[in-house]
Parts: C-alpha cells; sequence; structure tokens
C-alpha cells in the first residue's frame, strides 16, 4: 500500500485533462467507438467532466493517478449530454455515436449508487491505489444513503473483476454481448453488486452538492 498517497473527494480544477487520460487509457477500447479518435475522444472528456462525481488519488505533489467516478443524483463523472455530441462531431457523426453511446448507459436504481470504474495510472499499479478508491467509494454511498453500490465489468478485463470480488462485490446477471467484440474489445458484462452498511444511528444527509442547488 502506497502510504504517500492521498485520496480525496472530486476532480481537482486543472486536472481534466490528466482525468481524461487516464479514464481513455482504462476504457479507450469500449469508447473509442463512440468518442474515438483518442485525442479528440479525450479532449470531449476533458470538456465535460463533472468535478463532483469522482474521488482521486493524488501523490504529494498533486498529481492524478488514479480516479473512480460514480453516479449519484442524476450525474455521472463523464458528463455530454446529445447535444454535446451533436455539437461536437456534428450531426451526421453525431447520431451513430449516441446510439453507442446508450449501449453504455446504466441508471442507478432507488438507494443504489453505480460506479463507472475505476482508472489508475499504470506506473503505479500493484500499489493498493484501487482498493483506497474503491473505500472511498464506499464512504461515498453511504453519504449519499445508498444501501449498495453496483457496477459493470467486461470479460475483457479479469484484473478488475479479481479487484471488486476482493472487495465484497459478488456477480450478478452477465450479458453477452458477441455482437460488441469486434467493435468495443468486449464480449460479456458482468454487473456486480455490494452491500454497503448503514450509517451509525440511521439516517443519511442525502448528497450535500444537491442540497445546496
Amino acid at each position: 500500500m502506497d502510504t504517500a498517497i492521498t485520496i480525496t473527494r472530486g476532480v481537482p480544477r486543472g486536472a481534466e485533462e490528466r482525468v481524461a487520460g487516464l479514464y481513455w487509457e482504462a476504457f479507450g477500447r469500449k469508447l473509442g467507438a463512440a468518442l474515438g479518435p483518442a485525442g479528440r475522444g479525450r479532449a470531449f472528456l476533458a470538456r465535460h467532466l463533472r468535478h463532483d462525481r469522482a474521488v482521486t488519488a493524488l501523490t504529494p505533489g498533486g498529481l492524478v493517478v488514479g480516479v473512480a467516478g460514480y453516479q449519484a443524483g442524476g450525474r455521472g463523472l463523464t458528463g455530454g449530454g446529445a447535444g454535446d455530441v451533436l455539437s461536437d462531431y456534428g450531426l451526421l457523426g453525431g447520431l451513430p455515436r449516441l446510439a453507442l453511446l446508450a449501449l453504455l448507459e446504466r441508471t442507478p436504481r432507488p438507494g443504489e449508487l453505480v460506479m463507472d470504474g475505476i482508472a489508475v495510472d499504470p506506473a503505479h499499479r500493484g500499489t493498493g491505489i484501487g482498493s483506497l478508491l474503491l473505500a472511498e467509494i464506499a464512504a461515498v454511498a453511504t453519504d449519499h444513503g445508498c444501501s449498495r453500490i453496483r457496477l459493470d465489468v467486461i470479460d475483457a478485463n479479469p484484473r478488475a473483476r479479481a479487484l471488486y470480488e476482493r472487495h465484497g462485490f459478488a456477480a450478478g446477471h452477465t450479458e453477452r454481448t458477441p455482437h460488441l467484440r469486434g467493435l468495443m474489445g468486449f464480449g460479456a458484462v458482468t454487473t456486480m453488486h455490494r452491500a454497503v452498511p448503514a450509517r451509525p444511528g440511521g439516517g443519511a444527509p442525502g448528497d450535500p452538492l444537491e442540497q445546496q442547488r
């Protein structure tokens, strides 16, 4: 475990391109068909990140070396709606991209926090950053009053699935997607869940960021 790493909530201002780069490195094969080419996709993610929908791992110098995004309150880390896609990619290029993005959409159920995934800088993998990010995501879920965390893991990423299983996630339904293997690099998606302990004393404050609006 890298004790020099600090885990914080939110994407630091000025780190948008760094976070987008980490996300693209981890999920570019899956996102490339919808948002590529790579440079354009990274720029789109950086422009539309929602800063309050992630936990990040920082070095002592403030460099982001890990990020875990999540959905809550109707918003996720990777923002950008249909209008943004059409504006950035044009009508002809945007419409098929929207269809592909719809395949990746996951909507939280009541009492559920959906995690978008974890991305860790390759030079810092194996140092425990993924575990630290998952622990903070669990704390975020508690603060949002959620009773469980849900995520999807693709068959092409067994390392991520092993990490989730070590942290109490159990596999549920597996959806076979052989038609996406050539396009997005995976042929099956497994939904995993983990229960979130109730807040001591009962009750939860909900989303303080939403309460401030």
